[in-house]
């Protein structure tokens, strides 16, 4: 896989295009659960493999195990990681997947660590070609695994009006949805949007200038709106919290990075659920079905501080959650 070219990458170093975000913060949250001898992290989001070069050098008896749906990442992570020989795998999937890998490398099928570092990674921001930037013209894809599924232009192309609208107000959190929908409907007519540059453009002359004068760039809703739709992300993080915590062992820690509110909402509902005593009280004994599965690790959303921000500016966002498993997890929908 070293050998491979993946968007004329091969000589890049991944370490130098990749700095983790609350790297030791991470660490230390799950640091409990994965520093014993034979442990095993599932890196869930792998990227270009920052955490998990972290993890490997500072547990010395750890196996790590990165998911990453994106094949370029693949390759740049396994060509840094591979001084750590097969202490380090890599699984090319989406992260809802969690539990079949936990199944084919944990140990009775648990593992006693998972990472979850969400959103778009600096690979995918910083290759112009890929389309997840505003501010540089490119063609309009957007993928994280760029040889499946609908593209950007595509959704852009075929959804109704309707539907544009629900995706841009539901996953951008846009006031204005309506009106770029409508936009881009009536654009299209004539011509596809098939670039960045584009896109940007027509929702920079959608938003009333007023509106425009505070908040950073305007098109900056959409196109989040527009990533989660193309993969999917939402869903897959739905799923994929329960599955992760099915697998792990009792005493074993999820820590989870969000980058916008959606995703941070998903994961705080989940873990305020499994950390609930849903005991009657003058009960004489606990049901095992009402015990509290977890324990939050977090009190609210740890975020970056001034360092950290000094570092690395794209830890701006971050809302850091950590939860233990301290019962065998029990979905409590």
């Amino acid at each position: 896989m070293a050998e491979e070219s993946h968007a004329g990458l091969p000589e890049r170093d991944a370490a130098q295009l990749h700095i983790p975000v609350l790297l030791n913060e991470c660490l230390d949250m799950l640091e409990p659960a994965i520093a014993h001898p034979g442990a095993i992290l599932i890196d869930c989001t792998l990227g270009m493999g920052g955490h998990t070069e972290g993890a490997l050098q500072r547990f010395p008896e750890l196996t790590v195990i990165g998911i990453d749906r994106d094949p370029e990442a693949i390759a740049l992570a396994s060509r840094r990681l591979e001084p750590f020989g097969e202490r380090f795998q890599a699984v090319n999937t989406t992260y809802d997947h969690v539990d079949e890998v936990a199944k084919e490398y944990g140990i009775d099928e648990k593992v006693d660590g998972i990472l979850m570092d969400l959103g778009v990674s600096s690979l995918q921001l910083d290759e112009v070609e890929r389309g997840f930037s505003y501010s540089k013209d490119a063609p309009l894809d957007m993928r994280m695994n760029p040889s499946k599924g609908v593209s950007a232009a595509e959704l852009l192309a075929t959804a109704t009006e309707r539907e544009l609208a629900r995706i841009l107000k539901v996953y951008g959190e846009e006031k204005f949805a309506s009106r770029i929908a409508r936009m881009i409907v009536e654009r299209r007519q004539n011509a596809p949007l098939q670039r960045t540059g584009e896109l940007a453009d027509l929702v920079r002359d959608a938003i009333p200038a007023p509106a425009r004068r505070t908040g950073g760039n305007p098109a900056k809703r959409t196109f989040q709106a527009l990533r989660i739709a193309v993969n999917d992300e939402l869903t897959i993080l739905e799923d994929a919290l329960p599955r992760a915590l099915s697998h792990l062992r009792v005493g074993g820690r999820l820590v989870v990075e969000s980058y916008q509110s959606l995703e941070d909402r998903i994961v705080k509902t989940i873990f305020r659920e499994g950390s609930e005593d849903r005991t009657p009280p003058g009960l004489p004994f606990v049901p095992p079905d009402l015990k509290p599965s977890l324990r939050l690790l977090t009190r609210g959303a740890g975020r970056a501080d001034e360092a950290e921000l000094a570092r690395n500016p794209r830890s701006a966002p971050v809302r850091l959650r950590g939860a233990e498993l301290i019962e065998p997890w029990r979905n409590r929908a």
